[in-house]
Order: structure tokens, then sequence, then C-alpha cells
């Protein structure tokens, strides 16, 4: 058995930087979404809480929230400057920003 290189370590560095790279991410919806920023208000069993609709396509939308724990995953949303208003489902969310599909 000769020499081999030694196998490259796998670790959370590793994995950070190949997330810094230039490589672009592979784009998985189905309709391209508009940059906007309004104000919209999700709403559930009564209550409502205020959000800031980033994105918004036909289907969905991201929204930024004070805190997404809250939200549960069926509500609708309102925004009153388009007057709108439609069911919807979560589809992801980090803490502070929510993707929605629309029901």
């Amino acid at each position: 058995m000769g020499w081999q290189p030694p196998r490259p370590r796998v670790t959370a560095t590793t994995h950070k930087v190949a997330a810094m790279t230039d490589t672009p991410l592979v784009e998985r919806r189905s309709e391209t979404r508009r940059r906007v920023f309004k104000g919209g208000v999700i709403t559930f069993g009564g209550a409502g809480f205020d959000c800031t609709v980033r994105n918004i396509s036909n289907r969905g939308a991201a929204l930024d929230v004070a805190n997404a724990v809250m939200i549960p995953p069926r509500f609708s949303l309102a925004i009153k400057a388009d007057d709108f208003i439609a069911r919807c489902r979560i589809v992801w969310n980090n803490g502070r920003r929510v993707g929605i599909a629309f029901d």
C-alpha cells in the first residue's frame, strides 16, 4: 500500500465556506416573485399580527414577522393597500421570515 493523500475532513466550517461561494442556488418556485415592501396582517382565531410582505407571486409570498413561533400552520393574510385577503399555509420559516403558499 503506497502513499495516499489525506482525506479532506468535513467540518461545520467546511459547510459554512461552501455556503458562502458564488454558486447559485437552484430556484424551486414555479413562479417568479415580485419584490415588495407592504404592510400586512396575519389573522387566525380572532387574533391578528402585523407583518411586512417582502415578495409575492400568484402562488405565495415571503413575510417578515416579529416571531414566527406564534403563527399557526394555516391563517389568512390581508394586505390593505391592495384590498387583498387570502388563506395561506406556512411552507418554511426561519424565525423572522416566513415563506407561505396561498390556498
